[in-house]
């Protein structure tokens, strides 16, 4: 992960120099900070990254910054390293999203396969939301009638009843029908409701008695299906080294 970027906030320059040292040895860009503000005021590129930060510091603590930078809208993975942690710390920070606590002294190796855990999540999370991006761009594209069509096509809705409901000809349900299909870049009704679903779309509201035939099922069996399981990079260092 050569295009990843590991930041590191801890007030002890030694550990700073120490794990900087550790995670360039393994081909991983390195920015480190003395400081909570330094690390805020730095640019940071759009690439997988995750920020190891040390609990205590002077000033702000790291179990305040997490918060700060949640209310931020700062989704970096934080990796918690400490010498004076305890469980009920450790607890806290685990439930507001840490992906990882390192009591000091730790051992390279485990700060590595952190490392390696939050970058792996950190670059699926960009992956999706460039993903909602490109789905949310080409639905700009469709026209109001194409939109309220879809609504229909998602809920189920055959074209004869999504006509009835807009009081309009099956073929223009049809026309709308196959222009959003074609914009949306689908080829299937499935694909129609996942792109749905990444969007926030809500399915128009069926009627009491539902239609004699419908996508529904399909709608549910997407919903059950899990995608496959995310691949996690290790990273080594060669040795069983442990840092202060």
């Amino acid at each position: 992960m050569t295009d990843s970027t590991v930041y590191i906030v801890d007030d002890d320059e030694s550990i700073r120099t120490s794990l900087s040292s550790l995670l360039r040895s393994v081909g991983l860009q390195v920015c480190a900070f003395e400081t909570t503000q330094g690390f805020l005021d730095a640019s940071r590129e759009e690439v997988p990254s995750c920020l190891i930060l040390d609990i205590r510091l002077r000033g702000e603590s790291g179990l305040m910054f997490q918060q700060h930078a949640l209310k931020l809208g700062i989704p970096v993975p934080i990796i918690f390293m400490t010498g004076h942690g305890d469980i009920a710390m450790t607890v806290a920070a685990m439930k507001a999203g840490a992906v990882d606590f390192l009591a000091k002294p730790f051992r390279c190796q485990d700060m590595l396969d952190a490392v390696a855990s939050a970058l792996a999540a950190d670059a699926e999370r960009l992956k999706k939301r460039q993903a909602e991006v490109e789905v949310r761009e080409k639905y700009e594209t469709l026209t109001p009638r194409e939109r309220e069509v879809v609504t229909y096509v998602i809920a189920g809705f055959l074209n004869k009843q999504i006509a009835g409901r807009m009081s309009v000809s099956e073929i223009t349900v049809k026309i709308h029908r196959g222009s959003a299909m074609k914009k949306m870049a689908v080829r299937c009704v499935p694909d129609l409701v996942r792109k749905a679903q990444t969007l926030g779309l809500q399915p128009a509201i069926p009627d009491s008695k539902p239609p004699r035939q419908s996508h529904v099922s399909t709608v549910q069996t997407l919903q059950t299906n899990q995608e496959r399981p995310f691949s996690l990079p290790r990273f080594s260092s060669g040795n069983d080294q442990t840092l202060p």
